[in-house]
């Protein structure tokens, strides 16, 4: 590609609806501003984290990403091979489950087009080289690794990790279970970075119609009424940013992203257009809550009281963004809309996190418990007559091998989290150990504790995952392998070759 016919462009369309024939048309004009047509295998990854009546404002809509095949396909001139929509959802839940609580099967089904649940696909290796790495591979399935164009089509929230989920945040969704969670601690936003080098996005498509604030799962939702688009994700995250008045050198992966040449972060570096001015985007979402805060003020004036000390030196942060204190946070927002009761019918609860060496409110009230969330959770002290030692169990990630990591499936949580409440029954206090300790455990822990209705043990969650599991037994039976070594054939998405590389900001 020309690096002097290429310019960062992001496109800002007004659409109050979720009308499919509305969203076709706004997308198509994108498209055609941009120069853009669909080529080769064809690859729409939607926001999909979770679906559901519980979670309507955590995910792309249906009928956003119905809009958008729809436009590629317009625009279609006999180029493409493949198209197809696919995605690895949240919390460990099958993504056939979200695909289909989400209506994303309606839609596929509708369109003819392929399906991929990612976590159902051959993982390939993807070798890394560039400086700063956490890694020198990972993992991303195969239909991932061999698109030539990809769609990606992100929902427009904030994040209580990184500050906001827009284009290079979705990336997380690039990998399935086993490999998202190695690094999603205190190094998220570095390996967010460094999934950038699986692929780039030749189109970029945000929905922003009902944006999500405050949070990921359970957002807030708030009307934006806007469609934003572009050619370059780093220039797309900026111009996102700029709408919500958040900086974007100031949100860690975007500028590492930028830092690496992914794109421009600087306003004046990128082409905006549209409909509506950026001055009138950000007028609409004045006051935009992105949810960024520490686990101790999130719990004030709750049954639950947090503490969280550092992660370890080696992590190189005092508090780990990306890892358990995030997780947590989100854990008691799902269970608030799944049992109406959550917080009052909670006992009191103390939640520690790092290496604290502070006090705990400890009183010996009835069911009231500690619960020490994580491997690098460390305190010595009192509780009620017992003395307390609990041991750092931290583990230096280089210790961690993508190669020969464990699955880390819905199921075997549940396990875990019961194995560890009965080791610590007639203690007052509990071990959840991991790094990061996931959304799904810390929910399973809270559930217990307090007595509620566990939300994963409906119908639906239980043939989802059986359904699942016989899929994947089903294709290992023919001979298909799950984890394929050895660097991966890769589509003309891979980055090499498609984006200039951009001067890092000084």
């Amino acid at each position: 590609m020309d690096p002097n016919a290429y310019r960062p462009q992001v496109i800002i369309r007004h659409c109050d609806a979720y009308d499919v024939e509305r969203i076709r048309e706004i997308v198509r004009e994108g498209l055609e501003t941009l120069d853009l047509r669909p080529q080769g295998r064809t690859l729409v990854k939607p926001n999909l984290v979770c679906a559901g009546p519980k979670f309507e404002h955590a995910h792309t809509r249906p009928e956003f990403t119905e809009g958008v095949v729809l436009a590629l396909q317009d625009r279609d001139d006999g180029q493409v091979t493949e198209m197809a929509v696919g995605e690895r959802c949240g919390i460990t839940i099958p993504t056939r489950m979200t695909f289909a609580q989400s209506g994303h099967d309606d839609v596929v089904k509708r369109l003819g087009v392929k399906k991929y649940y990612f976590e159902e696909e051959p993982q390939v290796e993807i070798p890394l080289s560039h400086p700063g790495r956490l890694r020198n591979y990972l993992f991303t399935p195969e239909p991932v690794a061999k698109a030539d164009f990809f769609v990606n089509c992100p929902k427009f929230k904030a994040h209580p990790w990184t500050t906001v989920t827009f284009g290079n945040k979705a990336y997380i969704g690039l990998q399935d279970d086993r490999h998202r969670l190695i690094d999603h601690d205190a190094k998220l936003n570095e390996k967010i970075a460094d999934l950038q080098y699986i692929l780039q996005p030749k189109f970029l498509a945000i929905d922003a119609i009902t944006a999500g604030e405050g949070r990921m799962l359970t957002p807030i939702p708030r009307d934006l009424n806007l469609i934003i688009m572009g050619n370059n994700q780093c220039a797309f995250d900026a111009v996102c940013c700029a709408v919500i008045g958040v900086d974007p050198y100031d949100v860690d992966h975007i500028r590492m992203a930028h830092e690496r040449g992914f794109g421009p972060l600087v306003l004046k570096e990128i082409e905006v257009s549209g409909d509506v001015t950026l001055e009138d985007a950000r007028a609409r979402s004045t006051g935009f809550d992105v949810g960024l805060i520490r686990v101790e003020k999130y719990f004030e004036g709750t049954n639950i009281s947090a503490y969280a000390g550092p992660p370890p030196a080696s992590e190189g942060h005092d508090y780990c963004w990306g890892g358990c204190p995030g997780a947590m946070e989100e854990a008691i927002e799902i269970l608030r809309k799944v049992d109406e009761r959550a917080d009052e019918g909670m006992p009191r609860l103390h939640i520690v996190f790092g290496n604290y060496d502070g006090p705990i409110d400890f009183r010996g009230e009835e069911n009231e418990r500690v619960v020490f969330i994580g491997d690098c959770a460390e305190w010595q002290g009192q509780l009620g007559d017992q003395t307390v030692a609990v041991e750092n169990l931290y583990r230096d990630r280089s210790t961690l091998d993508p190669y020969t990591v464990e699955p880390q499936e819905m199921m075997d949580k549940v396990l875990k989290v019961k194995k560890a409440k009965r080791e610590h029954k007639n203690l007052p206090y509990l071990r959840l150990t991991g790094c990061p300790v996931s959304v799904s455990e810390q929910l399973m822990a809270l559930v217990d504790l307090g007595g509620f209705k566990s939300p994963m043990n409906d119908w639906p969650s239980i043939k989802a995952y059986f359904t699942w599991k016989s899929a994947i037994a089903m294709k290992r039976l023919v001979g298909h392998r799950y984890q394929v070594l050895g660097e991966a054939e890769r589509g003309d998405a891979k980055p090499e070759g498609m984006l200039p590389q951009t001067t890092p900001a000084e």
